[in-house]
């Protein structure tokens, strides 16, 4: 994602236009004079009132037409309320002005054509875009370069080159832009700078160093020294990464201080949709589904298409498939899909709770095998998990969470770890490995409760019950049981609360199965199932176990009975009052 850049607030290889002003003017009785309603329009701005900075600077340029930065102001304000073409056209105004403003003024006029050109480049109107980048590459050069302005340009450069991933050459670009920043004092400049070099640290696999960048960034914005524009633009681009490095609690403290820098502007407009977004998934993990489906909702209203929104119908797909409403659920994953969202794995993960295992088992192995983007393949695989081991490929199931735990260990994430966890626990279990279950899934559970994620520790925690009831310990499976049936109860989990009441009664079945002398519970159903005629292949679906395991158990079985042949297995059951 191109980000985009805001006016600057310091120096530059140009003077400044004049000084900030303080306090809104209030005109008492009569009409407010030309200049009074840019003195007005100009305090309004400052205060951030910016839908009165819009009207004062309106009623101003009915008398004549605004200076270039009078023009700027009312283009960023403009811009603040959401009226986005009038922006554009403002900046062009402001561009032009600066242009015609004679000798050493025409630098000047690359600050406006930067939002030109973002602005073009965000609604896909690349040549458009490209002329003006070139325009005021050409303005840089012809100034001599040298200034805040080449900065500018730089950042713009290196996140072209972030985009089109090359991490190495932006990470070079960025950090001439900081040097521009840095001697200019140009607080914007050094704020957006350090986003940069922050994401492009993130996604060269160094999360701590990027996301630390990425704080730094962050201080300019929360002590007020850089523009309103820029402070969203750094607030959307740190939570942006703290999702990309899974990192839970930065996401959560940025999106929070996001929502309270949002709600201190009541006329602000951009950021408040994508904001709302960041709020619904985590106020998903929280187990707080009623509020992150509200969150969900606004946010698709307010961004109302594009990417963002298409985001927004995701979430809230995600509540629906939670609480088992099918029908919405696939509504909102369609919705997403036609503005561009892929909706996985949510919408594969429906397909599963249907009962349409093989088609939820393609997609997956359709997506991972097409995606080797760490961060899309982290996020995919513990979902790939639940939905090959339900189609009983074991092997596969093994390689994906083996993959995710790597992932984990890499990100150094909390969040990664304790999904591995999981994983690593129901493959486990499939594995006939009950015991290393149950250690795995133990610490699994600590993790998500250590995370304050509800539903992630009850599903742990259902697991971790079938894994001691195999091991014989009854009375810690039944508190396992209890405690995830009360948090799925009150979640509102009816798809998870079903699977919990399968799994529990498939365990009372299990531990009330016949015994036939030395063998195990598991070694009698297989037993059981060879007697019916079924081949290993057939046992190791029918029981969500590898082929290999079901081999193991047959050697076991021949072993233990003194027997050489399946068909003597299958009378030594018949025999013995096993069928």
């Amino acid at each position: 994602m191109i980000l985009a850049i805001g006016p600057g607030s310091g120096a530059s290889c140009r003077k400044p236009h004049g000084s900030a002003r303080t306090g809104i003017f209030e005109v008492v009785g009569g009409s407010p004079t030309r200049e009074q309603a840019l003195e007005a329009g100009r305090a309004a701005h400052s205060a951030k009132a910016w839908a009165g900075a819009v009207d004062h600077l309106r009623a101003a340029e009915a008398g004549a037409d605004l200076e270039a930065a009078d023009l700027e102001l009312l283009a960023e304000a403009t811009y603040l309320i959401g009226r986005e073409d009038e922006a554009v056209a403002l900046w062009i105004r402001a561009h032009k002005a600066w242009l015609a403003a004679g000798a050493g003024a025409g630098v000047r006029a690359v600050r406006p054509a930067f939002w030109v050109t973002l602005v073009l480049e965000l609604r896909g109107d690349q040549a458009q875009a490209g002329g003006w980048m070139a325009r005021t590459q050409r303005l840089v050069e012809e100034a001599g370069g040298d200034c805040v302005e080449e900065g500018y340009l730089l950042f713009f450069m290196g996140m072209g080159q972030l985009e089109e991933g090359d991490v190495l050459g932006a990470s070079a670009t960025l950090a001439r832009a900081a040097e521009l920043g840095t001697r200019f004092a140009d607080a914007d400049l050094m704020a957006f700078a350090r986003m940069g070099s922050g994401q492009s640290l993130v996604w060269l696999g160094q999360q701590a160093q990027g996301l630390s960048l990425l704080d730094e960034a962050m201080v300019a914005v929360t002590a007020g020294e850089v523009s309103d524009i820029a402070a969203g633009i750094v607030y959307c681009a740190l939570i942006e990464a703290c999702h990309d490095a899974f990192d839970l609690r930065r996401a959560t403290e940025w999106t929070e201080a996001l929502a309270t820098w949002c709600a201190s502007q009541p006329d602000l407009v951009p950021y408040r949709g994508n904001c709302q977004v960041h709020r619904a998934e985590i106020l998903l993990l929280r187990g707080r589904w009623d509020d992150a489906g509200g969150e969900a909702d606004q946010a698709g209203q307010r961004l109302a298409g594009g990417p963002s929104a298409a985001n927004a119908h995701y979430q809230r797909g995600e509540v629906h498939r939670l609480r088992g409403e099918s029908e919405l659920a696939e509504a909102a994953y369609r919705q997403a899909s036609e503005l561009g969202r892929v909706p996985q794995p949510g919408l594969a993960l429906l397909r599963l709770a249907q009962g349409q295992v093989e088609a939820a088992a393609a997609s997956m192995r359709r997506l991972l095998g097409e995606s080797d983007e760490r961060v899309v393949r982290a996020r995919l695989l513990g979902a790939a998990v639940d939905i090959l081991l339900a189609a009983g490929d074991v092997a596969s199931a093994r390689a994906a969470a083996d993959e995710l735990s790597g992932h984990a260990a890499a990100f150094g994430s909390p969040l990664l770890h304790a999904n591995a966890g999981y994983a690593a626990g129901a493959v486990l279990l499939a594995e006939d490995n009950p015991r290393g279950a149950c250690e795995t899934l133990r610490r699994a559970a600590d993790a998500w409760r250590s995370l304050e994620v509800p539903f992630e520790m009850a599903r742990t925690r259902s697991l971790l019950g079938v894994a001691c009831s195999q091991l014989g310990d009854t009375d810690a499976a039944a508190l396992e049981h209890g405690a995830a049936r009360r948090t799925l109860t009150q979640l509102g989990a009816r798809p998870a609360l079903r699977l919990l009441d399968e799994l529990a009664a498939a365990q009372v079945q299990r531990s009330e199965a016949p015994s036939a002398g030395p063998l195990t519970a598991r070694e009698v159903e297989v037993l059981l199932l060879l007697a019916t005629g079924r081949t290993n292949k057939a046992v190791a679906a029918e029981l969500v176990i590898s082929q290999k395991t079901v081999a193991r158990h047959v050697a076991n079985i021949f072993t233990k009975l003194g027997l050489s042949s399946r068909s003597a297995a299958t009378a030594y059951a018949y025999e013995h009052g096993l069928v």
